[in-house]
């Protein structure tokens, strides 16, 4: 296997990025870290906790921190939040620690995905629908923008993305490498 840099994903809430990470890196034999998981770590509070008691900036600030840090390691898996990509400090460290993969997924997906989860803050205000479309409008140019690779996860296995992100990431690596 080819020496790959930080494999990096971002996206939406529910597009899959903790189970496509986890599955990635056990197939890369690399350690495997989830911005939200290490920021609550790190607080021992929840998400949900933080919002509450910091604010959306708050935990925004936080994120930035985590970010920096892990993108800092080497040879990792790195998931973040959805909202990673929202400030240009946190873009720019992705886009030049590592390679980013940008997983793709439809609101209707979304909504199937995180219709029962009650750890995401910003579905509890409102109709989840209308808020998944705001928030599509807005971060899915900073994911494109940000992301050396677009993979759509919508109807698909964990297992067929992680295969598609191998052969993607190692044609990126070295394009003599792959046949496909």
């Amino acid at each position: 296997m080819l020496d790959l840099p930080n494999l990096i994903l971002i996206g939406p809430m529910g597009a899959g990025k903790s189970t496509i990470g986890r599955l990635l890196a056990a197939e890369l034999s690399r350690e495997f870290l989830d911005s939200d998981h290490e920021i609550q770590a790190r607080c021992g509070a929840d998400i949900p906790w933080i919002f509450d008691v910091e604010g959306e900036a708050g935990f925004r600030d936080r994120e930035t921190q985590m970010i920096d840090e892990l993108t800092r390691l080497e040879g990792v898996v790195i998931a973040t939040g959805g909202g990673a990509v929202l400030r240009e400090e946190n873009r720019r460290a992705l886009r030049e620690r590592g390679t980013v993969i940008y997983l793709f997924t439809t609101v209707e997906q979304q909504l199937r995905r995180t219709a029962k989860d009650r750890n995401r803050p910003l579905l509890q205000r409102g109709d989840r629908e209308e808020v998944l479309r705001e928030m599509f409008a807005l971060r899915d140019p900073l994911y494109r923008a940000t992301a050396d690779v677009i993979v759509r996860t919508d109807r698909r296995g964990p297992r067929a993305v992680v295969n598609e992100i191998v052969r993607r990431v190692t044609r990126l690596v070295d394009p003599l490498q792959c046949k496909a």
